[in-house]
């Protein structure tokens, strides 16, 4: 009667006929010195990734739900007010799962992967927190290919809280937007039953007198710069 087969036992006996009667103990602290030296490689590449640099990954092993142009990363960092920076810059700590995602890709293409590059919001590249970082290696012809995302997600209003400053259009609109409704909501109260179009052209005009004085004040002395100019910055003070 034929016994059944203990798979555990087979791959032990695999295991031995490629030690041929070598130590197991010597083997294993081989392999984990191995994935270690793999490990800490990736760390340190991401740690002080600056330069610029084009990957060559196999066309036949890639995920093509992973590349990206660098106008469609543009887009996103405008919209949500992120940054697009090297890892050099990041603060951050790396998830274990992304060091592996990147060994895996190595291995899969045969290379060491470098120049990397980090979507995240702008305080991340300079306090160490843990919200909704893309990391990103280049392809060449200003394609990234997507390894990796960690953290928590956006928050769903937060392309409308940023809207106003991704350029001078949409300040604009909104300054103008945020008078108009201020002069309905008030005008009665300052002028009562004399309101009229010219008293409420005038106090149209006198919010958005104030409310132009108040932003360019706070623009300019706390450094702000709109989406669409600081997405690529590296500069703390343009955030």
């Amino acid at each position: 009667m034929l016994k059944a087969v203990n798979i555990k036992k087979q791959l032990i006996k695999a295991r031995s006929r490629i030690l041929k009667g070598g130590d197991i103990l010597s083997w294993v602290q081989t392999v984990f010195n191995e994935l270690d030296l793999d490990r800490n490689r990736i760390k340190n590449g991401l740690e002080s990734s600056n330069e610029s640099f084009n990957n060559n990954l196999d066309i036949n092993k890639v995920n093509p739900q992973a590349v990206f142009h660098i106008n469609q990363i543009k887009k996103i960092c405008v919209d949500y007010r992120l940054r697009f920076l090297t890892t050099g810059l990041f603060k951050g700590d790396y998830p274990e799962q992304a060091v592996t995602e990147i060994r895996n890709l190595e291995r899969r293409h045969h290379i060491q992967l470098k120049g990397f590059k980090i979507m995240a919001r702008s305080r991340l590249f300079k306090l160490k927190e843990t919200d909704d970082p893309l990391l990103f290696v280049p392809l060449g012809n200003d394609y990234y290919y997507l390894i990796y995302q960690w953290g928590n997600d956006l928050h769903p209003l937060r392309k409308l809280k940023f809207w106003p400053a991704k350029n001078v259009r949409n300040l604009g609109a909104f300054v103008l937007l945020i008078s108009f409704i201020s002069t309905i909501i008030t005008h009665s109260i300052f002028f009562g039953k004399q309101s009229s179009l010219i008293y409420g052209l005038v106090l149209f005009l006198f919010y958005l007198k104030g409310f132009i004085g108040g932003i360019l004040f706070f623009g300019i002395s706390s450094g702000k710069n709109f989406s669409e100019y600081c997405w690529q910055s590296p500069y703390n003070k343009i955030s």
